[in-house]
């Protein structure tokens, strides 16, 4: 089980600064999240790691800064970085965004050693291509090895068109070598997700897996859904060559990038085949010292959750342009006399219309968000919580 998150500032401080309790030999592995905003990033996040640290709404830009979650599982320490959605100034303006959020995904960028790209599939507006931004990240860093995520995937109706959906955001080629479709997926285009989601790759890159090159393998093969002819790239070694820079130029022409070395297919809110992809990153990490003691489960303070999530839900409940302008200040942070955290936190807004929204007819609106925030930050803190919110117009 995933250690809960300290509800004391100082000891979750403390807890930060604690030296990690290395074991014999630790591995790690920092992992940045890109994604364009609302692709599922904090949802995945949270998934991994076991618990809710991570702020999640349907609205953009939910995630305004860097932060980081820690799996520790045996040896092995993974780092997750969780970062802003890949933004440009114009938008993060319309917005009102702060300037980090153009800067923070790229210092994740700079301190990770893999790179998970996450595509939403049921966004059929966007799913046949990356973004610029996220093209112009990854050729920034093509050293970086990288993998495609494809999220969402029980919610598209018509499964046949993941094939097409990756031989566009590959260009055709993973793991230096070209896409092929399996004959099997033609013969059957209703196949169940579950079938195609157990899409990692059939050649995993040999040079990655620790151990016996085949352990993943088999398990792999299993019901994936492409394969990869051996004619091209460097098929018989496994290793996949080094990406070359693509310039401004090339970079207008792409709709994909044909760097990645692996596939995966998930539901990050139901969890499905997380797990798998879990495994493949616990295998992917590097022999190394652990950045945290093994009872960290994130940075952040748990002052930073509980805004987070209560904005979450602010964000979830309000109609598109009131969320952005709400100021939140705690007023009390205490320990209860049987142990449950007391929270009181004031929501100051602009205007009197939009007090009047975020509390609701007879209150509903804002006794929803507490009900529903309150039971999020029990599940990060592992304690009972009494959270009380109050609208005022600032």
């Amino acid at each position: 089980h995933p250690p809960p998150v300290a509800t004391d500032k100082e000891e979750q401080k403390r807890l930060l600064k604690n030296r990690p309790d290395q074991p014999q030999n630790p591995k790690v592995l920092r992992i940045a999240i890109i994604g364009a905003p609302n692709a599922g990033k904090s949802t995945l996040s949270n998934q991994l790691l076991g618990r809710k640290v991570f702020p999640v709404s349907k609205k953009v830009h939910t995630t305004r800064c860097k932060a980081r979650g820690v799996i520790t599982h045996l040896d092995t320490q993974l780092i997750i970085l969780d970062t802003p959605g890949l933004t440009n100034p114009l938008k993060a303006k319309r917005h009102n965004l702060e300037e980090t959020m153009l800067t923070d995904p790229w210092d994740s960028m700079k301190h990770a050693d893999l790179v998970l790209v996450l595509v939403d599939v049921s966004d059929h507006w966007t799913r046949n291509s990356l973004s610029k931004e996220v093209l112009k990240c990854l050729s920034q860093f093509p050293h970086i090895p990288s993998v495609l995520v494809l999220n969402k995937v029980d919610i598209l109706k018509k499964k046949f068109l993941l094939l097409e959906i990756v031989a566009d955001l590959t260009e055709g080629i993973v793991n230096g070598k070209k896409l092929e479709v399996k004959s099997a997926l033609k013969q059957d285009p209703s196949s169940s997700a579950k079938s195609l989601l157990q899409i990692t790759q059939a050649f995993p890159p040999e040079s990655k897996v620790p151990g016996s090159p085949c352990g993943q393998k088999n398990q792999a093969q299993e019901g994936s859904g492409l394969d990869k002819s051996s004619g091209a790239g460097s098929a018989g070694t496994g290793e996949a060559q080094e990406p070359k820079r693509h310039g401004p130029e090339d970079l207008k022409e792409m709709k994909g990038w044909p760097h990645f070395q692996e596939i995966f297919m998930l539901a990050a809110l139901r969890g499905e085949e997380v797990d798998t992809l879990k495994r493949y990153l616990l295998m992917q990490a590097k022999p190394g010292p652990w950045e945290f003691h093994s009872d960290v489960l994130t940075s952040q303070s748990p002052q930073e959750i509980c805004d987070n999530i209560i904005r979450e839900k602010v964000l979830e409940y309000l109609p598109l342009e009131v969320p952005y302008g709400v100021t939140q200040v705690t007023e009390i942070w205490e320990e209860g006399e049987c142990g449950e955290l007391l929270i009181m936190q004031s929501l100051l807004v602009p205007r009197e219309a939009h007090k009047r929204m975020l509390i609701g007819r007879g209150g509903k609106v804002i006794s929803r968000i507490a009900r529903e925030a309150g039971q999020d930050l029990m599940n990060a803190f592992l304690c009972d919580v009494c959270l009380k919110l109050k609208v005022e117009v600032k």
